[in-house]
């Protein structure tokens, strides 16, 4: 009976015990299969939703390229709103051209289409009208009320099919009133197979199109893959959204293999596990046939107080018991020494301790002893002064104790708590230092972002802070007005007031200019200062240009005003470049490069004054920029070449040199003269460099003429004032080794009459030492003085057509002429007559002394060839 009754004890300890490992085995068995099912899923449905996010882009992708085809294809109609059919098939051939999936465009001014591209299989939608059509009409008039593209469909198409249908408005940019639709017919099969919708893959795929005529969803794509739980990703147009949703073949369940081979391993796995836990438990019983003894108490007692004194020791706890019974105290001699008395083992009383606290903690600390004896148990945290005044942190903590036989007491530890009380104090003033310096810093912060984003001088915002507030506003219009409207405004005459009146002038002029702006602007405009004497405002356009023009008129005006600056009187003023944008997605480098453009319009035309930047000013811009580059190609390619224009006797009528002119053999254009692109050419800074070619290819025709025996005394050539500014012309004209006396320059009154350049003074007088003549070119027309004549003293001076040409008829113009030959034979100067028309006017000339006549009547400009079958003839043939 005895070892049954183990043997029944064995089974409840051992039996029980292994049933409830196997239910917890098999439980968390379960669990995981779970888990990794769920794990599966996840992965799936990730992997699933990043081939989706692919097809997605790519649909976006090709409906956006589509868009923008037709976007540009409208800003070109409404840049040219009174196009014809032809020029419509040119844009709409531009349109189709390409990898775009658009296969038909159609053009409906007033709502009405007109015309159609490619016109084959679309006659069926010339004259359609869509404010008729109850299928498209409401989708157009959202697209006319938000006045942005819209892409819909799929539609029955007017010319036949179904398809998706992308619409965009045209306003007139004179009046900004509707100007009809350009339509777009994008070809379905083609956008779903481009956006990689209809392909073989291992997921099934649909797409629904949902409106708000259809808000339950039109399949576009594909079957209901609802009931199957697919994952969704969304396309937003402007007219309704598209869905996409995809669900794999197989659906979301794992390889049910592979479940099954988890399942049987953990069976196996539950087995081993049981298998030792038996044999275990068999041993057990057999090993232990009867309960252990109790250990030795003595042992284990004397074990424990080792332990807790070495526990107390290490922890440098203080222990302390109160005979409730008596009032006195036993301490320990880590407590002895805490408080600084002397560990004697003689009891203490209640007030050794109070004796020992800091006077402003007692009062708190015997309230808590109080509490520690009525309620069982406490915690105080209190200051011990210490004999030789140090101060040591407290923690004591008590508990009622009751045994019986005994008096009550309460048992209780002390911590010494110094060190935390310290270090927390020291975190505290870290903090405190911390916080002080973040807000140095931060106030350091503030101050160098806002010199890194304003003007010193003025307090404006630079131009960095301009780049980040444009980019900021890009999108959606100035503070989202839907508009962006920038005003570059540049000093006129600011460099004078800088040179006569010195920097410090400047900078108050520059700070006066920007409290005008700020003052004629309003509160939400912004003003920069983007370098120099530059300005800009940043506004929003508006409907009409009426209140930007009010705004550009007031500050021309403020900015005429005197301003008076240590006694002197400084005027100047501004010109203004405007640009505007009254769309979304502006680009805000190319409105900036606009108002530039307009700005420099305004300099061109006068200054003071401001100017719009149209389409016509940018097809200036782009021609300007065209015959530009084909001028520095055309240096490159030798493209220019030298024109001469024969100069004769007035009285033999004796050839006695030429006038060399410039010509451009312009590959497409053929020959142009220069009123064709010396402007621009003088933009570029390549005049001289044009100076320099004409001067050797002359010297090479002088020396050709030469030896073939056609003498030409002299050959005049022009000259410019910035090749006259060039320090080393001197020594360039030295190498070529001109012949004296067979070469003069040109030079028109303007650059003579600058006294004050040293280099250009400097560089007259040393041509002239090289030999070569000095010509005054347009006498006349200019602020040429006697003085300035005499100063130069020059070879010869031509008078200028413009007083030429009314001779014949003007006798007072003949006697300005008379005058003018009258002063130059005073000073020993050669006069020629420039513009000479016909021989009436080659008499006239000769009768009133001029040495020299010039013009078609006596030769026109001619190539080098021609030039030499001129000088063979055997008599001057007149050619006007």
């Amino acid at each position: 009976m005895k070892y049954s009754r183990k043997l029944i004890g064995w089974h409840r300890i051992v039996v029980v015990p292994i049933l409830i490992a196997l239910a917890l085995l098999a439980v968390f068995a379960f669990l995981i299969e779970q888990q990794n099912q769920q794990i599966a899923e996840t992965r799936m449905r990730a992997e699933y939703i990043s081939k989706l996010s692919v097809i997605r882009t790519k649909l976006e992708s090709n409906i956006q390229s589509n868009l923008q085809l037709l976007k540009g294809m409208a800003s070109a109609i409404a840049a040219d709103v009174e196009l014809d059919e032809s020029r419509f098939r040119q844009l709409a051939a531009a349109t189709l051209d390409g990898n775009s999936q658009i296969r038909a465009v159609t053009l409906a001014p007033d709502m009405v289409v007109r015309w159609a591209y490619p016109r084959t299989g679309n006659e069926d939608s010339i004259g359609f009208d869509y404010r008729t059509s109850p299928e498209q009409w409401p989708a157009v008039q959202r697209m006319l009320t938000s006045g942005e593209s819209h892409f819909v469909g799929p539609l029955t198409l007017v010319q036949g099919g179904v398809g998706f249908v992308a619409r965009y408005p045209i306003f007139d940019p004179n009046t900004a009133r509707l100007w009809g639709i350009v339509s777009a017919v994008v070809d379905g099969p083609r956008l779903l197979m481009a956006s990689g919708i209809i392909e073989n893959r291992d997921f099934d795929l649909s797409l629904t199109l949902y409106t708000r005529e259809q808000p339950s969803g039109q399949r576009i794509f594909g079957q209901d893959l609802s009931p199957r739980n697919p994952v969704y990703a969304d396309v937003n147009l402007t007219d309704g959204q598209w869905r996409f949703a995809v669900v794999p073949k197989n659906g979301w369940v794992p390889n049910a293999a592979a479940t099954w081979a988890l399942r049987v391993m953990l069976g196996i796995a539950g087995a081993l596990i049981l298998l030792p836990i038996l044999l275990t438990g068999r041993m057990v019983q057999q090993r232990q046939n009867h309960i252990r003894e109790i250990a030795d108490h003595a042992q284990e007692l004397d074990a424990l107080t080792r332990r807790f004194h070495l526990a107390l020791d290490v922890s440098k706890v203080g222990v302390w018991e109160i005979d409730l019974e008596s009032g006195l105290e036993t301490w320990d001699a880590r407590t002895n020494f805490l408080y600084g008395t002397p560990n004697d083992g003689k009891p203490r009383r209640n007030e050794d301790w109070l004796a020992a606290v800091h006077p402003e903690d007692r009062e708190r600390a015997s309230s808590d002893f109080k509490d520690m004896v009525s309620e069982g148990r406490s915690e105080s945290t209190y200051r011990v002064v210490r004999p030789d005044g140090g101060i040591r942190y407290v923690r004591s903590v008590g508990a009622f104790f009751r045994e019986e036989g005994r008096p009550d007491a309460i048992i209780g530890v002390n911590f010494d708590i110094t060190a935390d009380v310290e270090m927390h104090q020291a975190l505290l003033n870290a903090k405190s230092l911390t916080e002080a310096r973040n807000k140095d810093l931060e106030a350091a912060r503030i101050s160098i972002e806002h010199n890194a984003l304003h003007d010193s001088l003025t307090g404006l915002p630079n131009r960095r802070y301009l780049d980040d507030m444009l980019k900021q506003h890009q999108q959606d219009g100035y503070y989202g007005a839907g508009s962006i409207a920038l005003l570059h405004i540049d000093l006129d005459r600011f460099k004078q007031i800088n040179d006569t009146l010195g920097h410090a002038a400047g900078d108050a002029m520059l700070v006066h200019a920007a409290e005008v702006l700020r003052f004629n602007c309003h509160d939400t405009d912004f003003v920069a200062r983007i370098g120099g004497d530059e300005f800009v405002i940043v506004s929003s356009a508006g409907a009409s240009d009426d209140r930007l023009t009010a705004m550009a008129d007031k500050i021309v005006h403020e900015m005429r005003k005197p301003v008076l600056h240590e006694g002197h009187e400084c005027r100047f003023g501004v010109s203004v470049g405007l640009a505007v944008s009254r769309s979304a997605n502006t680009d805000v480098k190319q409105l900036l490069i606009n108002a530039d453009i307009a700005l420099y319009r305004a300099k061109a035309r006068g200054r003071n004054r401001y100017e719009f930047f149209t389409q016509e000013l940018q097809s200036e811009v782009i021609s300007s920029k065209r015959i530009a580059d084909e001028i520095l190609s055309g240096l490159e390619n030798h493209e220019f070449i030298a024109f001469y224009q024969p100069q004769v006797d007035a009285r033999t009528l004796a050839v006695t040199g030429v006038e060399a002119l410039v010509r451009w053999h312009h590959p497409t254009e053929g020959l142009l003269t220069p009123d064709r692109f010396m402007r621009i050419a003088d933009e570029l800074n390549v005049v001289s460099a044009l100076d320099s070619l004409v001067l050797r290819q002359v010297l090479e025709d002088l020396k050709r003429w030469d030896a073939i025996g056609l003498h030409v005394p002299h050959a005049s050539v022009n000259v410019s004032l910035r090749r006259l500014n060039d320090e080393t012309l001197g020594d360039s004209l030295k190498a070529l080794d001109i012949e004296p006396g067979r070469i003069a320059f040109e030079l028109v009154e303007s650059i003579y009459l600058d006294e004050s350049d040293s280099v250009v003074s400097f560089n007259i007088e040393r041509i002239k030492q090289l030999g070569i003549d000095i010509e005054i070119d347009d006498f006349g027309t200019g602020y040429a003085s006697i003085v300035s004549l005499q100063k130069l003293r020059p070879r010869r001076l031509k008078i200028d057509r413009q007083l030429v040409a009314p001779i014949v008829d003007s006798l007072s113009q003949r006697r300005l002429v008379d005058s003018i030959v009258d002063i130059g034979k005073s000073m020993d100067i050669d006069i020629v007559a420039e513009g000479v028309e016909t021989m009436e006017h080659a008499a006239v000339l000769r009768d009133l002394g001029c040495d020299i006549l010039q013009g078609y009547a006596l030769g026109r400009p001619m190539s080098r060839e021609m030039l030499e079958s001129f000088l063979r003839t055997p008599a001057l043939r007149h050619t006007g």
